[in-house]
């Protein structure tokens, strides 16, 4: 029997941003910053959630679960560039290609998941108030998490397993600054059009079952903050839904442009720019849209940095 695996390449090699030493200088000056804020900021977020009593609730639960996505994100691929900008290292073996592909598509997928969970948990607290405690019960949190995890990790097993079984025999230059299934795929020796079916087939399942879980759940609290016709009931529901749906919106923006769609149309320039903003700014920005929509997490990242302070 013939071996799936042909692969000849041994290692890869990243196209870098800028071949310019003052502009490389920059951009790497410029990300460094960008990364160490997205890393403390998330790591405040979740000392704060998990040292505050206040936010040992549900919606915090989840809220630390999509921090901590937040920060590996950005850790998987962000190191690797900034050593392509500073030492022009920019060279990865094909098997630390392979554990960075698992491990962002692990991470991405998890975070589909989780959002829909978050959505789910907005629409029983404005839905059913009375009844969100023991709807949401500790037990039952666990297990979504624990779910969303476990399900990611799987979607990352299967679209690894159909990307790296391809046979690499040829050019070896990725043009992006990670390991990712479209410019991964354009390298390719093989036929990659039924693994793109199955990639998209799958994608398209699982991404479409979470996005259909959030829609129905703000349809749901649409409909019941216009059942109520209550003044209050806007402003109500915009304090509890609106940094979640802030949320949503960015990351499907920038998820569906980098991999709903088939490597024909793959644009290196573009990719970059659309990876930039779902790897380093979208992680950056989700702790910030919590902390100025939620009076709480304002609160407790004050007593962190009070606490911080004390200790130094």
């Amino acid at each position: 029997m013939q071996r799936v695996n042909l692969s000849t390449v041994s290692e890869f090699v990243f196209v870098g941003l800028s071949d310019a030493p003052e502009i490389r200088l920059l951009l790497f000056v410029l990300f460094l910053l960008v990364y160490l804020a997205t890393t403390a900021s998330n790591i405040m977020l979740l000392v704060a959630i998990s040292t505050d009593s206040h936010l040992h609730s549900p919606m915090y639960f989840f809220l630390g679960n999509l921090s901590l996505l937040d920060l590996l994100c950005p850790t998987i691929t962000v190191p690797k560039m900034l050593g392509a900008l500073l030492l022009e290292h920019k060279e990865i073996s094909f098997s630390g290609c392979l554990f960075q592909h698992f491990s962002l598509i692990a991470v991405v997928g998890t975070e589909i998941f989780l959002l829909a969970v978050m959505a789910y948990d907005r629409y029983v607290a404005v839905c059913q108030p009375l009844r969100y405690p023991s709807i949401m019960s500790p037990k039952l949190c666990a297990h979504l998490a624990a779910g969303t995890w476990a399900t990611g990790l799987l979607n990352s097993l299967l679209h690894t397993s159909l990307v790296f079984t391809l046979s690499f025999c040829g050019p070896n230059k990725i043009q992006q600054y990670y390991c990712d299934i479209p410019p991964v795929l354009a390298l390719s020796c093989s036929s990659t059009r039924s693994r793109e079916l199955v990639t998209l087939l799958v994608a398209g399942v699982l991404g479409g079952s979470a996005c259909v879980v959030t829609v129905v759940s703000y349809n749901y609290i649409l409909l019941e903050i216009l059942a109520r016709n209550s003044p209050g009931m806007w402003n109500k529901a915009f304090s509890t839904c609106g940094s979640h749906l802030t949320v949503v919106c960015l990351f499907y923006g920038t998820t569906i442009c980098t991999y709903a769609r088939p490597s024909f149309s793959y644009s290196p320039r573009w990719d970059r720019v659309v990876s930039m903003l779902y790897g380093m700014l979208t992680p950056l920005l989700n702790p910030i849209i919590y902390s100025l929509r939620n009076k709480e997490v304002k609160c407790a990242l004050k007593r962190v940095v009070s606490q911080v302070r004390r200790a130094l």
